[in-house]
């Protein structure tokens, strides 16, 4: 069986129960060695081929699965976070189905969520923001026009925005002229959950300096939006006068 699994955030031990007991099953494991953390390669068992895929071609990852898949062996593509989020692996599973080749996908803990526990904040805000948008800004990888930061900053929500830490003088540009004041809060999150994991916290006007200060040019998040401020609504589910499927609200 050929298992595309999310390493998780970075931390080794917030991979999934069942991502780590596949890893120590696998003959061979293709791993994305630029942003997963090492560690996890401690899960394999003796004699397991190990690639680093930051070193190879798509071509060079999909010959490694099929060779793996029809001499019947288990193997892991590993990548960071939840790969369905900036892992490109619609190419590698669309090349596995070219070649009937079976494959199964096992989620991980993206690090946007690993971002969120480093602030201890929630992104979705009663009164704040009910929804997360997940982007990045346009470098040398572009984004559809209809995509584009200032389209996408007009409505104001939670944004989580990846692959941008080396972009912050545009994309603070980006999100004023899109509708975020100045003062919106921010925060820049590097290597969320590893042990050097860093946090600052700042404005949408400070993001390029801030970043520049504390010596951030990649592997960071960038979190805008007012769910980083201090005024919020009370949840109506755990409100004492609140009528649920569970429990009936009190009368006053």
């Amino acid at each position: 069986m050929i298992s595309i699994v999310g390493a998780g955030s970075g931390a080794a031990d917030l991979i999934t129960v069942r991502g780590a007991r596949l890893l120590g099953q696998a003959d061979v494991i293709v791993y994305a060695g630029s942003l997963v953390n090492p560690q996890l390669l401690s899960y394999a068992k003796e004699g397991c081929e190990i690639h680093n895929s930051a070193k190879m071609t798509l071509e060079e990852v999909v010959d490694v699965m099929a060779k793996a898949h029809f001499l019947g062996k288990n193997m892991v593509r590993l990548h960071t976070g939840d790969p369905s989020i900036y892992g490109a692996i619609r190419e590698q599973m669309d090349a596995l189905r070219q070649k009937n080749i079976p494959f199964e996908v096992v989620p991980g803990v993206s690090s946007f969520c690993g971002a969120a526990a480093a602030l201890q904040a929630e992104y979705t805000l009663p009164g704040v923001s009910q929804t997360v948008i997940i982007t990045r800004a346009a470098g040398r990888t572009p984004v559809p026009e209809k995509e584009n930061i200032r389209s996408l900053a007009a409505h104001r929500a939670t944004m989580a925005i990846f692959l941008s830490a080396g972009l912050l003088e545009q994309l603070k540009e980006d999100l004023v002229e899109g509708g975020y004041p100045p003062e919106t809060p921010a925060a820049i999150v590097y290597k969320a959950t590893w042990p050097d994991e860093k946090v600052c916290i700042c404005q949408v006007s400070t993001l390029a300096e801030t970043a520049q200060k504390e010596g951030i040019n990649k592997t960071a998040l960038i979190l805008v939006g007012d769910f980083l401020g201090q005024q919020y609504d009370r949840s109506l589910l755990y409100h004492p006068n609140f009528t649920t499927g569970f429990r009936e609200g009190k009368k006053q």
